[in-house]
């Protein structure tokens, strides 16, 4: 299987921009952007049920990062929308559901289907076409 372009340059943009803000005396926050671009060159090349199970524990790692540290700075934070949507609570909680929704994703049955595919294996029981939707029969 041919890796994921749009995955790839996004991992490579961000590990990028990681190491420059770690070079750069920005602070130690190049460390989450290295995270993420890791684990989005991981999923790029290794797509399927591991890729996504890593991509999102790493994110669930990041989010419980960025929402402590987003809770020691709420003292300092004003009611506006910048201050709501550039602060790392935000970014936290959303990238703890990215995490949690990619770990059920890994589970899904079309990812089960996917890897029932690719190794030769027959479906047994699953869903036909492999969607991620319930059936309600």
């Amino acid at each position: 299987m041919k890796p994921s372009l749009i995955n790839a340059s996004l991992g490579i943009l961000l590990l990028g921009m990681g190491i420059i803000m770690l070079v750069k005396p920005i602070g130690q926050g190049g460390i989450i952007p290295i995270l993420v671009g890791v684990s989005l060159l991981f999923l790029a090349f290794k797509r399927g049920r591991v890729g996504s199970l890593v991509f999102g524990h790493t994110l669930i790692v990041v989010g419980a990062y960025l929402i402590t540290w987003g809770i020691l700075l709420l003292p300092h934070l004003q009611p506006t929308i910048g201050h709501i949507f550039g602060r790392p609570l935000f970014w936290g909680i959303f990238s703890l559901m990215a995490g949690i929704c990619a770990i059920f994703h890994g589970f899904c049955r079309c990812m089960m289907k996917q890897v029932d595919q690719f190794e030769g294996n027959q479906a047994v029981g699953r869903v036909p076409n492999g969607d991620c939707r319930r059936r309600t029969e």
